[in-house]
């Protein structure tokens, strides 16, 4: 079952309409809307609800000042940090000051989200404009903060070396120094947050659908904010519209306040974010300032490195340090760095809040550490391919150990892998050593062609756990459930994948349901290409103790040795004996020995249960053919994998075409690799689509500039190349199923390996992503450094 292309078990459900998503929900339920501040930075001076209080269907209107107990507290800071010494975290409501566009400062409900939008226009808010810090070096320079007890606007700055870098850079025979930029982006999955409420007071329970990456997560947050026992709360995640980190954070402020008005009013209430309030109210994420200096000998190889990164978290940092501590420990890739140093401040501005996006600080630290490759070769004019050949770790020098400290705070230890080999399987397949003789060819038809690669490696699989539920019922199918969620990763697929290569059943006999905590209340999320890692890890050891099992149910009934009997086709038999099993199905029943028979499947098995002993119980263990397992990992595994691309760039209109695209990835044993492709195609899109196209534009006011898709640029389909793949399985010793993960692959080195050939074809410095076409007509023209 494993490696095989097997198709997305539900893509007919959702390519036919019958998803279920947050909107097809709560039709009857009273809508809520929110009046969102204009101001990045200003101090609240009075709300004035009385315009709106008569619009007819208004049912309640709220401010910070009508919050109660821990729901009028900050949000909760999700991921504490010793070096993060100025933690900051917003109000579910804005409580005198606001910090960046669209934060909410007061919540209307109304019978339908038309009423609930015309009452919240009718809110008078009288503000008192403060002058708000934009970009990173002007929060740097201090002269303006964005907390007033927040000196400098550091909200953290910390540290990751091994070695004397700075003495290695100086004792080196080449030297460079240079300064790298990666401007804001957002995740703008095709659907939107939201969260749909429901009270029941005569139970004292609530039940909460919420557009979410992590449904247990939110559900234990709303325990604690509303005060209600943990049993008494219920979070499900129903189909999702995409992800990509942004629905990872929780809980936001919507998912506090709209169940809370549940409660308070009695009634069923929703709220579902449209396309401008997920630009100016929802996270986004990549903005990095980065100064290299790197020290290295004549071949190339790398005897130290010094990184300053000035890393913009926005107004908040509900989050904690992750995207900038993924940064720091990432950048070595899959190098042997002689000293390494690299040092972040992590700094607030009067903009929106940055969280994980796809790749979660990776992106930054390839364009980094590859950008670097690049500038070594072209130093010393040697072969780009051939530099990252000097550096790498050897397939021998495996576990190989960074002397870094990862995200999760344990050591950055790399598990497997054979750079050497991807690297050569990767030129083999863009053409890399016959691309000279392309690129002459094209140029003496007058037209620029350039070549670039990346190479990367991600920590994948990260803990704490995981957990999954497997159970066959007595019609012989198997029901399986995890609390990890899904927004389109074929995650159904996938889990019945493993699930019918442990029991030996078809993978059509396997069902699977994510994200409902009434079905699996232990889980942490789906985010860091975590999924099969854990989750799949889970569930396959929870369905081998169901295994385990069915043997011994089914030895009994046929007298035999487990040790002898196997599971095959959706039954229990002897090992090279035809017609002695028996089916998965009366096993199931068996594991529960009722004393009735409810339909001819269980009188079946009745001739198969032996008299109970009278010395002994009919029953030994737990009834029913189930079990629950959990996988927990010493410590992340790490995907690795290379990208290269050929590109065009126009000699009038400076437009920039990618003409191939090649990727050769490594995630360990293959589950599926048709799933894999996907992930890669799709975050070779959303990479192509951060290095060209998207950016968050913002003035000097702290006005986002784009917040529409009539002003975001994105890339058609017309604009992403086909992309060429091909596979390197070196399994991780980690994990019972020697996975690793591969849902940030696709992303990870798009905007570095775009750079590299735009620089190859142009024969200019590239230092800052995203380019434009009118980007790059500016260093055309600009004067020589």
């Amino acid at each position: 079952m494993f490696g095989r292309p097997v198709r997305r078990k539900e893509d007919p459900r959702l390519l036919t309409g019958r998803g279920r998503f947050l909107d097809d929900l709560g039709h009857d339920a009273l809508a809520a809307a929110f009046v969102r501040s204009p101001h990045a930075h200003a101090r609240i001076t009075g709300i004035d609800v009385s315009g709106a209080l008569d619009v007819d269907g208004l049912v309640a209107i709220y401010t910070w000042e009508d919050l109660e107990g821990p729901v009028a507290e900050p949000l909760p800071l999700l991921i504490p940090h010793p070096e993060l010494t100025a933690g900051r975290t917003p109000y579910a409501l804005a409580r005198d000051v606001v910090r960046h566009v669209g934060e909410p400062v007061a919540m209307v409900v109304a019978r339908d989200r038309y009423l609930a939008e015309d009452a919240a226009g009718l809110v008078e808010v009288g503000y008192d404009p403060l002058p708000p810090v934009v970009g990173v070096e002007n929060a740097a320079a201090g002269e303006r903060l964005v907390h007033g007890d927040v000196p400098g606007n550091v909200a953290a700055r910390m540290t990751q070396e091994n070695g004397d870098a700075r003495a290695a850079i100086e004792a080196a025979p080449h030297t460079l120094a240079f300064r790298l930029d990666i401007e804001r982006s957002a995740s703008t999955p095709l659907e939107g947050r939201g969260v749909y409420a429901r009270w029941d007071a005569d139970d004292a329970s609530l039940r909460v659908y919420s557009s979410t990456q992590t449904s247990t997560s939110v559900r234990m947050a709303l325990a604690a904010k509303l005060g209600l026992p943990l049993p008494k709360v219920e979070v499900i995640a129903p189909d999702v519209g995409g992800g990509f980190g942004v629905k990872i954070m929780h809980p936001w402020p919507e998912e506090v306040l709209v169940p809370w008005a549940a409660m308070r009013l009695g009634r069923e209430v929703k709220w579902a974010e449209d396309r401008r309030e997920h630009f100016v109210a929802s996270a986004h994420e990549r903005a990095q300032v980065q100064y290299v200096r790197v020290g290295f000998d004549d071949a190339g190889r790398v005897l130290g490195l010094d990184v300053n990164i000035l890393h913009d978290n926005g107004a908040y940092i509900p989050y904690g340090l992750i995207v900038p501590i993924i940064t720091s420990t990432q950048v070595p890739g899959p190098y042997k760095i002689g000293a390494y140093r690299v040092e972040f401040t992590s700094l607030y501005t009067n903009t929106v809040i940055v969280t994980p996006y796809r790749g979660a600080g990776r992106p930054q630290a390839v364009f980094c550490m590859e950008r670097t490759m690049d500038r070594i070769a072209a130093h010393l004019g040697l072969d780009r391919a051939e530099v990252r050949e000097a550096n790498f770790i050897r397939p021998d020098e495996f576990p190989y150990d960074q002397g870094l400290t990862f995200q999760d705070g344990r050591p950055l230890i790399y598990d497997s892998g054979d750079y050497p080999e991807a690297l050569r399987m990767l030129k083999e397949l863009i053409g890399w050593d016959g691309f000279p003789e392309v690129k002459a060819a094209a140029a003496r038809e007058g037209r620029r062609l350039g070549i670039g690669l990346g190479c990367y490696v991600e920590g994948t699989g990260v803990g704490p756990y995981e957990g999954g539920h497997v159970h066959v019922t007595t019609d012989g199918r198997v029901h399986v459930s995890t609390g990890l969620t899904s927004q389109g990763q074929g995650h159904e697929t996938v889990f019945a994948q493993i699930v019918a290569e442990e029991l030996g059943v078809p993978v059509e006999d396997v069902t699977v349901v994510t994200g409902d905590t009434r079905r699996f209340a232990y889980a942490v999320g789906t985010f860091a290409s975590r999924a099969a890692v854990m989750s799949g890890n889970a569930i396959a050891l929870a369905a081998r103790e169901v295994r385990e099992k069915a043997l011994r149910v089914a030895a009994e009934a046929l007298e035999a040795d487990p040790r002898d009997l196997e599971i095959a086709g959706g039954e229990v038999r002897v090992a090279g004996v035809p017609g002695s099993g028996v089916p998965l199905a009366t096993v199931a029943v068996l594991a529960n020995p009722l004393r009735y028979a409810f339909d001819e499947e269980a009188a079946r098995a009745t001739q198969f249960a032996a008299p109970a002993s009278p010395d002994e119980p009919p029953l030994t263990g737990e009834p029913g053919l189930e079990a629950r397992g959990y996988y927990s990992p010493v410590r992340s595994t790490f995907a690795a994998g290379m990208h290269a691309a050929v590109v065009e760039t126009d000699q009038d209109t400076a437009e920039i075409r990618v003409l191939r695209y090649a990727v050769v990835h490594d995630c360990g044993r293959l589950i599926n690799p048709m799933i894999v492709e996907g992930q890669i195609h799709g975050g070779v899109a959303q990479g192509v689509a951060g290095a060209l196209y998207e950016r968050m534009a913002y003035d000097d006011h702290g006005q986002l500039l784009n917040a529409s898709f009539m002003d975001f640029l994105m890339p058609y389909a017309t604009e992403i190349p086909h992309v060429e793949t091909a596979h390197l399985e070196t399994p991780s010793p980690l994990n019972p199923l020697g996975v690793k993960g591969a849902g940030e692959a696709g992303v990870i080195p798009v905007s570095a390996v775009l750079a590299s050939a735009i620089e190859d074809a142009e024969d200019l410095p590239i230092t800052r992503m995203p380019l434009s076409p009118a980007d790059l007509h500016h260093l055309r023209h600009a004067p020589p450094p």
